[in-house]
């Protein structure tokens, strides 16, 4: 078989295998959250002006009154359909909810993945060629700093500092008043949460990037290598950084989740309306057509991004076999 069919069947693969994954993913969190107090109709409860006969017509309009594996198998049904349900409030549709909310989270997302990309790296690279140095002891108490503690932390000390006394920076949103679409007045809204978001980031790569480089350059290729007098920055480019680099691609496919959890911080902190906002909004309003819609987009999420990490290992890495 060529290697265009065998990677053809190893995704494949990899796609039926997730499929049991997604599967129980949904079957624990749609019985979860109709465990929880009050249940979908929780809102309804609460409300003085809503009587227990408007509840009880709610339930069976909603097919609540219909045994658990029933409602799950109709939510299921409507799920593979495309239509995703509808918002409690509003009753606008659930998909279109969530999609509306992705640019903003993508955003954030992905400058601060990608600038903790780039500056952990580097950090991690030089770190593990100047082992023991001042460089390396600073970056990684820093890093060991920076991951003590905790993200909602570094974002109240981001507002305090930047936002009130300074006053240099907007302390939430994602545009002032008046300024929708104005990209100076969203750059500026945008630096603290990237700021906050990034920092730990940067402490995580440059943690698994300094242990990955220092176990790649002391492997005897390395030495030789060098021994034929090569350059020190030809070996790291062109001998360590290819082997080096494959943790790191690992580590790129399981960040999503983490990076999903910090963004939901850090935008709920920082009021900035991507998803993680829409995540406790949703939470707090007991919205559980988009708490399910949300569970479902980032179990697919992590599992796209595992497989794409994956991928990109098994044709950098002669040593993974795609058959």
């Amino acid at each position: 078989m060529t290697v265009r069919g065998d990677l053809l069947g190893y995704i494949l693969r990899r796609i039926l295998h997730s499929i049991p994954l997604v599967i129980g993913v949904s079957i624990i969190s749609f019985g979860i959250m109709h465990m929880a107090p009050g249940g979908p109709l929780a809102v309804y409860t609460l409300n003085a002006t809503i009587t227990a006969a408007d509840i009880e017509r709610l339930r069976v309009a909603l097919g609540l009154d219909q045994p658990l594996y029933v409602q799950y198998l109709g939510w299921a049904k409507s799920m593979l359909s495309g239509s995703w349900g509808y918002t409690l409030f509003g009753g606008r549709p659930v998909l279109e909810v969530i999609v509306e909310r992705l640019p903003a989270t993508f955003l954030l997302m992905g400058t601060s993945l990608a600038l903790a990309m780039i500056i952990g790296t580097l950090l991690g690279v030089l770190g593990a060629v100047r082992r023991y140095s001042v460089f390396d002891y600073l970056a990684t108490t820093g890093a060991m700093l920076a991951l003590s503690f905790p993200t909602f932390w570094f974002g109240l000390m981001a507002i305090y500092i930047f936002a009130i006394e300074l006053r240099w920076l907007p302390s939430g949103g994602m545009y002032s008043l008046g300024e929708e679409g104005n990209v100076l007045d969203l750059l500026r809204h945008l630096v603290l949460p990237l700021m906050v978001l990034t920092l730990v980031l940067v402490a995580t790569w440059s943690r698994y990037a300094r242990s990955s480089f220092l176990e790649v350059i002391q492997q005897d290729y390395i030495r030789t290598a060098k021994s034929k007098g090569l350059s020190g920055g030809r070996v790291l480019a062109r001998h360590a950084f290819p082997n080096a680099v494959i943790p790191l691609i690992a580590l790129l496919g399981v960040q999503l989740p983490t990076l999903f959890s910090g963004a939901l911080v850090a935008e709920t902190i920082f009021g900035w309306p991507g998803m993680g906002r829409l995540f406790v909004d949703a939470l707090n309003m007991k919205e559980y057509s988009i708490l399910m819609g949300m569970v479902i987009f980032t179990a697919l999420l992590v599992i796209v991004g595992n497989l794409l990490a994956d991928i990109f290992i098994a044709l950098i890495d002669p040593r993974v076999k795609l058959a």
